[in-house]
């Protein structure tokens, strides 16, 4: 029993620091891809298409060699969820056109409030006084890193209402369809893909437009540019399904909790990397974003704790004196049925 948990917490820490690595990693990547002095390619949703293309091929070579089981998942919530994850691409990326960068990063840190409440509203779920505690804490070290100057305007307001309600949603389908088709994170993902890179491949170049006022075939591909295209869709892979194994083992809100981890990530390599600008303020909020991950942990910890007492042992097995007292009463049963038959004849 103890090296199944040990072997499970190493899992645990295996698929969150695969997230972490492949998301930090993804986003120095598309840094460089899109950077007005890197290689300026600004197809954000374009890529993003590329990156489930890619990840749906992994699938479909997975599925053809064995690897991985094909489980039966109804096609609507196939394409509903579908749905509600490209929203959440497409409103991030209008969300982040059309407000400050202050306003979306409050946008993003209003997800962990709003991913509890429709856990509660969705699936019943409460939460203690400590892990609460906990998100309050997280929530103000990452935005006193990253909240600057806080503009809003009526569009952009509307767009990250959308991308965060979507992204909410998409986060808790993943772990709800896991636990209702007994499905793995894998399998998931390479059903889901396939649709998502169709969709975002077929419209992604539109929303592109709009939002950059060009369009990819314009656009003089470089072997530098295609060489980060490449390592950005290979680590899109892991992110994704990183992303899947996490909400599998964990909820969608300790998911959201451990995500902020990136952004503290992110920061010190973009000061290291891009001579990116890191005041006391940026230090002091990721030192209490730290914290408040630290008192997540333990928090939960001791919800499962708390748990685990009041839940009472459930015997999975009858012992032999269980058994014979079982089969007694079933003669006994059988000849009360037998005897009326036999005194009418």
């Amino acid at each position: 029993m103890e090296s199944e948990k040990k072997s499970h917490a190493v899992s645990d820490v295996g698929a969150w620091a695969m997230n972490v690595i492949s998301s930090v990693g993804i986003i120095m990547a598309n840094k460089q891809l899109m950077f007005s002095r890197g290689y300026a390619f600004s197809f954000a949703t374009t890529l993003t298409g590329f990156h489930f293309a890619v990840t749906a091929l992994v699938g479909l070579v997975s599925n053809a060699a064995g690897y991985s089981a094909s489980k039966h998942v109804p096609m609507w919530e196939l394409l509903w969820f579908s749905i509600v994850a490209n929203m959440s691409i497409t409103g991030m990326n209008f969300s982040l056109m059309l407000n400050s960068v202050g306003f979306y990063q409050i946008s993003k840190l209003s997800m962990i409030p709003v991913v509890c409440v429709l856990e509660w509203i969705l699936h019943n779920k409460h939460y203690s006084r400590e892990v609460k505690m906990a998100v309050v804490v997280v929530v103000i070290g990452v935005g006193v890193c990253t909240v600057t100057d806080v503009k809003v305007n009526a569009k952009g307001f509307m767009c990250a209402c959308i991308a965060v309600m979507s992204t909410s949603l998409q986060q808790i389908s993943i772990g709800s369809l896991q636990k209702k088709y007994s499905i793995g994170s894998f399998e998931l993902l390479s059903k889901t893909a396939p649709i998502q890179a169709i969709s975002l491949l077929i419209f992604g170049p539109f929303v592109d437009y709009y939002l950059s006022g060009k369009f990819i075939t314009t656009y003089k591909l470089s072997y530098g540019a295609l060489f980060f295209i490449l390592i950005s869709c290979s680590l899109a892979v892991f992110c994704n399904v990183s992303q899947y194994l996490c909400i599998g083992r964990f909820s969608a809100v300790s998911f959201q909790v451990l995500g902020h981890m990136k952004t503290v990530c992110v920061l010190t390599l973009g000061w290291i990397l891009f001579d990116s600008q890191l005041t006391l303020k940026n230090i002091m909020g990721m030192l209490t974003a730290v914290i408040g991950m630290i008192i997540y942990s333990w928090a939960v910890e001791l919800e499962k704790q708390a748990n685990a007492k009041t839940t009472l042992p459930i015997k999975n097995s009858l012992t032999e004196e269980e058994i014979r007292l079982l089969k007694e009463g079933v003669e006994i049963a059988l000849l009360k049925d037998v005897e009326p038959s036999e005194t009418k004849t």
